[in-house]
């Protein structure tokens, strides 16, 4: 999962990014409100948390401007105003929910596994594509009710496989999607880890998930070419 940071007190911008990567994320960070809509249009992420008091566009500015464009993408507040009006103002433009400073890293942890959990109404929080499953509160993967050990990043890449069952991704996607905004890892980096996957999920069986669209790129389906 790919989170982005907009936070302009440095510290607390390059603390947040390193425990968040510690804690199996992909983390981006930038410095002021409009920055966080140039991260926007060169990758997707999964949640922002966005620091009120910015420079050039406040938290609660970015949160209305991403609603009105209709992006709905989870967004945690961080803010140092104890207030309930400041509180208010961030929920009602939007935002899904909100962190008073100084906080516990568990915390702002906690409140981002709750932001990306899927709608309610999936209680079990699994995707599944045929035998293929992946609970998304566990971090646990499995195939016909066999376990599958994954890392953070073949975790990442699976359940972005798997929330686009059926669709051609490009190299280039799976890359925005799954590392780094500033990532230079090299361009066989999602061949290797989709090697990983196979070997996993697809190796000695007779029905395959994992598929090369030969120029295109890979798509994950149950069975097929």
């Amino acid at each position: 999962m790919r989170i982005l940071i907009a936070e302009d007190e440095q510290d607390l911008n390059q603390l947040l990014k390193r425990r968040l990567k510690e804690a199996g994320y992909s983390a981006d960070a930038c410095f002021d409100g409009e920055e966080v809509f140039d991260y926007l249009l060169g990758a997707e992420y999964d949640a922002l948390v966005l620091d009120i008091m910015m420079p050039k566009l406040d938290g609660v500015q970015v949160v209305k401007r991403l609603r009105r464009e209709g992006n709905s993408v989870p967004v945690l507040l961080l803010t140092a105003r104890d207030s309930i009006e400041d509180r208010v103002a961030g929920l009602d433009a939007g935002a899904d929910d909100y962190l008073i400073k100084p906080f516990a890293f568990e915390e702002l942890l906690a409140r981002l596994r709750v932001l990306l959990r899927k709608p309610q109404g999936d209680k079990t929080n699994v995707l599944r594509v045929g035998e293929l499953e992946l609970n998304l509160s566990t971090r646990q993967a499995a195939r016909g009710g066999q376990e599958i050990s994954l890392s953070s990043k073949e975790f990442s890449l699976l359940r972005y496989m798997m929330q686009n069952a059926g669709i051609v991704l490009s190299r280039d996607k799976l890359e925005q999607h799954v590392w780094d905004y500033d990532f230079s890892g090299g361009s066989n980096v999602i061949d290797v880890y989709i090697r990983y996957l196979r070997k996993k999920i697809d190796e000695g069986r007779e029905t395959k998930y994992i598929h090369t669209v030969r120029g295109h790129g890979y798509v994950l389906k149950e069975g097929g070419a």
